[in-house]
C-alpha cells in the first residue's frame, strides 16, 4: 500500500496536515512495508523541506497512491478516480454546496472516509479540530471585545507562533468587570475553558452568574440543560433532548440579561431550538455586546449569524435596533465573530493533536482492514454510498 498526504486546494488555502513530519516519522518506523509519501504544496504549515527532513519523499503527481489523506474537501477536478480518500467532506448533512462533490466521488468509484463520522462504538467521534476551535474561538471572543470596546487591541491567534505565544497575548490585556458565557460541554466548550482558565478569568456558577455583582470579569459555563428546556415542564432528560429536540425550547432569555460577551459552542440541528431570536435583540435588556459563533451555523442556534467570515475578516456587525447587517461597529450592534475554520489560526498545534490520533486508531485501521473504526465512517464504496448513509441517496439524485 502506497499512501499520499494530498496538498489542500480549497481557497481560501488551509495550511493544517493530517500527519506532522515528525509523525510521518514515525509512521514509517511503525509500518516499513507502507509507502508514505506528501504531494509538494506551498500552503503547508509544515514545509516540503520539513518532510523530506523526516524521510518522507514529496511528488506532484499522486496518481501511484492507494489512499489520499487530506483535511477539507478536495475540489472535483482534483479528484483521482479509484482511490481511498479521507477528508471532511461536509456532505452528511446534505449540504447543498458540496452535492457535486458526492456526486462525483461515486461516479469516479472513490471510498470516501470522512473524518467527521470515524466514531467509537458508544457514538464518539475519533478525529477532530474542535478543541482547537474552541481555543481559537474563545481568544477571538476576548479580541472581538476589545475591538468593540475599545479597550485593547489583541495580537490574532495566526498571527502568532503557536498557543504558547497566543496565551501570552491575551494576559497582557486587562479586562474590564464584564460577565462572559461559555456554552458547550464538548470538546468545543472543553478547549474554550481551557483558554478562560489559561488567561485566569474567574469561573462562577451560572445561579452566582445571574444574581451577582463582580469587580473582576468572570465567566460561567452552561450546558444544553441550562439552554433548554421542555415545552412540557418535565424534568431534563438527556437522551429525550437529543432525540426529542422539537419538544424544547430556549430558556436562555435569563442569561442574554446578564451576558456581555457570549461565547458559543453547542452542538445545533435544525430541528433544535434558537437561543433567542432576532426580535430579541431589540429588547433593551438583550445585554450582549459581542458573540463568538464557534459552531457557525448560518441562521442556527445564534440567529443573528447571517454568514460566516474569513480569518483575514473575521467580524461581522447586527444592528440591533433597525434588525439587519450592518458594516461596521457601532453602540447599536453586537459584533459577531463567524470564523469557519478557526483551527487553521493554530495550525501546527491543531494538526499535531489531531494527527496523534490518526496515527494510533485511523492509520492501523486503514492499513490492516476488517472490521475497524473506519466502517462508520466510510461513506461510500464500490460507486454506492453505504448502508450508513444511504439516506443522501435522493441528495445525491436531487430529488
Amino acid at each position: 500500500m502506497k499512501i499520499g498526504l494530498i496538498q489542500e486546494r480549497k481557497t481560501p488555502p488551509d495550511n493544517r496536515v493530517p500527519l506532522t513530519p515528525s509523525q510521518a516519522a514515525v509512521f514509517k518506523t511503525r509500518f516499513p512495508n507502507i509507502e508514505l509519501v506528501a504531494e509538494a504544496s506551498p500552503t503547508r504549515c509544515f514545509s516540503d523541506a520539513e518532510y523530506q527532513a523526516a524521510g518522507i519523499h514529496i511528488q506532484t503527481d499522486m496518481t501511484d497512491c492507494d489512499a489520499l489523506l487530506g483535511v477539507k474537501e478536495v475540489p472535483v477536478e482534483a479528484l483521482i478516480p479509484n482511490k481511498t480518500y479521507m477528508f471532511f467532506s461536509h456532505t452528511i448533512k446534505a449540504q447543498e454546496y458540496n452535492r457535486t462533490l458526492l456526486q462525483t466521488i461515486l461516479k469516479n468509484n472513490i471510498r470516501l472516509i470522512d473524518y467527521e463520522v470515524i466514531n467509537w462504538d458508544n457514538g464518539q467521534r475519533v478525529l477532530g479540530f474542535g478543541h482547537w476551535a474552541g481555543i481559537v474561538g474563545a481568544y477571538n471572543g476576548i479580541l472581538t471585545y476589545g475591538l468593540k470596546s475599545g479597550d485593547f487591541n489583541l495580537k490574532p491567534a495566526n498571527q502568532c507562533k503557536d498557543f504558547d505565544e497566543m496565551i501570552q497575548e491575551g494576559l497582557k490585556v486587562k479586562l474590564r468587570p464584564i460577565k462572559i458565557v461559555v456554552s458547550g460541554t464538548g470538546r468545543v466548550g472543553k478547549g474554550s475553558i481551557e483558554v478562560m482558565q489559561k488567561l485566569k478569568i474567574r469561573k462562577v456558577s451560572p445561579q452566582d452568574f445571574l444574581s451577582q455583582s463582580y469587580d473582576e470579569a468572570v465567566y460561567t459555563h452552561l450546558g444544553n440543560s441550562d439552554l433548554f428546556e421542555r415545552k412540557d415542564g418535565e424534568e431534563w432528560n438527556n437522551q429525550h433532548f437529543y432525540t426529542n429536540h422539537n419538544q424544547y425550547k430556549s430558556q436562555f432569555e435569563v442569561f442574554y440579561k446578564k451576558t456581555d460577551v457570549l461565547i458559543h459552542g453547542i452542538y445545533w440541528e435544525n430541528d433544535m431550538p434558537q437561543l433567542f431570536t432576532k426580535e430579541d435583540t431589540q429588547k433593551p435588556e438583550f445585554r450582549i455586546e459581542v458573540i463568538a459563533d464557534i459552531t457557525c451555523d448560518i441562521d442556527g442556534s445564534i440567529p443573528i449569524t447571517f454568514k460566516d467570515t474569513s480569518i483575514s475578516d473575521p467580524i461581522i456587525y447586527w444592528d440591533s435596533s433597525l434588525q439587519k447587517a450592518a458594516k461596521s461597529s457601532s453602540k447599536n450592534t453586537i459584533d459577531i465573530m463567524a470564523v469557519g475554520n478557526l483551527p487553521n489560526e493554530l495550525p501546527r498545534d491543531a494538526s499535531t493533536s489531531f494527527g496523534e490520533k490518526m496515527l494510533e486508531f485511523c492509520l492501523p485501521a486503514l492499513i490492516e482492514g476488517g472490521d475497524s473504526i473506519l466502517t462508520n465512517g466510510t461513506m461510500t464504496k464500490n460507486g454506492k454510498l453505504t448502508d450508513r448513509y444511504a439516506y443522501l441517496q435522493d441528495f445525491v439524485e436531487e430529488k
